[in-house]
């Protein structure tokens, strides 16, 4: 007949490592979330933002007088 503190054991020992397995699964969801906001943050800050940093660039180039445009790779 089984031990019934052996079958106890074994029984923690599997509940414990479903639950780090589980806990495992859990924190990849959350990370997954976390990624996924911060995409979506970016992408509206960009979208936002994108013509004031358009507009900054062009200025930016225009007091540079084009020297960028000439010069090769490299350089």
């Amino acid at each position: 007949m089984l031990n019934p503190f052996v079958a106890l054991t074994t029984f923690v020992a599997f509940a414990q490592d479903r639950l780090r397995k589980e806990e495992k699964g859990a924190t990849a969801v959350e990370y997954g979330l976390m990624v996924g906001l911060i995409a979506v943050v970016i992408i509206v800050a960009v979208t936002a933002l994108g013509d004031q940093l358009g507009t900054l660039f062009e200025t930016i180039t225009g007091k540079l007088g084009g020297a960028a445009e000439g010069a090769p790779a490299g350089s």
